[in-house]
């Protein structure tokens, strides 16, 4: 597959870098891994073709969303990282049941295909290829459905989810048992992850009126084609500011055999540090280094487009690398962010996911994400789970509170409580008069 098809994920690692510094008794209960991918015969239109077109959108989405939580006041001088295609991918299965100007602004948000054969089948050969192994690195990606066992979900919205991007449906006991359907979502995660992002779901994200709940998980652990020896690393000096540093680990490789792609402009230096593969699809990290301390030349080069030219006008050539060690765990509640961006009815009372249930009565509570994060000298692992709580919109009850307004001519008695006597009489006709 084209490399550019899986920029997604190397923007994950690049976002990093860059930032451094600064249930259902109607659906069939099912626990196995992702189902395959429909064949080529089973899909109109070329598979590649969609794959592209959903690689492009992510890489859209990636950029947009880096942004937004760079602007945020909450994030000022803190590290990012996060996962696009983790959280687009549990996005579009939610997307599969919106209508109406919810699924509008989702679908603008994701930069999602608006031909249906191509952005699913494009999600299905992704996925793919993402899980085709090698034997030189581990990357897998996998979704999953959560339902509330007594809700009735629509066989439609169930098996497109599972047809299209193996997301397979299981029946939790969120009515009954929040706390309990909360740790074994959780530890679906952590196996997917490999015990890298535990307690996904935090306590109290998951309650009696949680219907659904959407997850997506990805893995990477891979070496360097060109690993650093642990004996070139020292305690060096790095400019989180002007005028301020801080002590890290910085791994040396500048000896004659230290290729790598590289390109360079006004303000940026880029260098793509490749993984060792075999035959599954070629991976790299991409840096993106400002000349000078200001992070916005890099950030502005995060549009797809322009990162897409810098990685055409790289060559292979010497260079002289010095690189910090580090390891990120993030943490992200998206809501805000997203409706940022775009897409707030689908969290509002407004929404409309009767794609889901044939009704109006569901809205996304939350959509948590977390991601973590190790470059060494040996190389990179990297994980990232993605989880979307649908719940259940509180159905307006009829208020009962009595109202009491005395603007008109009233009678009124003054009693001895123990015995009932009244003891005074009167009315009001007007009372301004004697």
């Amino acid at each position: 597959m084209n490399r550019r098809v899986i920029g997604l994920l190397l923007l994950a690692g690049l976002i990093a870098l860059g930032c451094i510094g600064a249930g259902c008794t109607d659906i069939p209960e099912t626990t196995s891994g992702q189902s395959a991918p429909p064949t080529e015969g089973e899909t109109p239109g070329p598979a590649a073709e969609g794959a592209g077109n959903v690689s492009a959108g992510n890489n859209r989405f990636a950029a947009d969303l880096y942004r937004q939580l760079a602007s945020d006041p909450d994030y000022a001088g803190q590290n990012i990282f996060f996962s696009p295609y983790s959280i687009s991918s549990a996005l579009a299965i939610t997307y599969e049941g919106a209508r109406g100007t919810t699924a509008d602004e989702i679908g603008s948000v994701l930069h999602l295909p608006q031909n249906e054969t191509l952005r699913r089948s494009g999600f299905a050969g992704l996925d793919a290829a993402l899980n085709s192994g090698d034997e030189n690195y581990t990357l897998r990606t996998a979704n999953a459905l959560w339902a509330e066992e007594t809700y009735p979900f629509l066989p439609e919205y169930v098996d497109t989810a599972a047809r299209w991007y193996g997301a397979n449906a299981t029946n939790l006991d969120f009515a009954g048992d929040s706390e309990g359907s909360r740790q074994t979502i959780n530890r679906w995660v952590e196996e997917k992850t490999e015990d890298r992002i535990r307690d996904l779901l935090p306590a109290g994200s998951i309650d009696s009126m949680t219907r659904l709940v959407i997850t997506n998980a990805i893995y990477f652990k891979g070496t360097w084609v060109k690993q650093f020896d642990p004996a070139e690393t020292t305690e060096e000096e790095f400019r989180v500011a002007p005028g301020e540093t801080v002590q890290v680990q910085m791994m040396h490789r500048t000896d004659e055999e230290a290729i790598y792609g590289y390109t360079e402009t006004g303000t940026l230096q880029v260098l793509r540090m490749p993984y060792a593969h075999a035959d599954g699809t070629e991976l790299s990290m991409l840096v993106l280094l400002p000349r000078e301390d200001n992070l916005t030349a890099a950030e502005e080069a995060l549009d797809a487009e322009t990162l897409a030219d810098l990685r055409d006008s790289m060559t292979d050539r010497r260079v002289r690398v010095v690189f910090p060690k580090f390891t990120l765990e993030t943490e992200y509640s998206l809501p805000r962010a997203l409706a940022a961006m775009g897409m707030p009815t689908a969290f509002s009372y407004d929404a409309d996911f009767s794609g889901m249930d044939g009704t109006d009565m569901l809205f996304i509570s939350e959509v948590v994400h977390k991601a973590f994060v190790d470059v060494s000298e040996e190389g990179t692992e990297a994980a990232a789970a993605t989880g979307v709580v649908v719940n259940l919109k509180c159905a307006p009850g009829e208020d009962t509170t009595p109202v009491f307004r005395a603007d008109h001519p009233f009678v009124f008695v003054i009693v001895e409580e123990d015995s009932g006597t009244i003891l005074f009489a009167g009315r009001v006709v007007n009372p301004e008069g004697s």
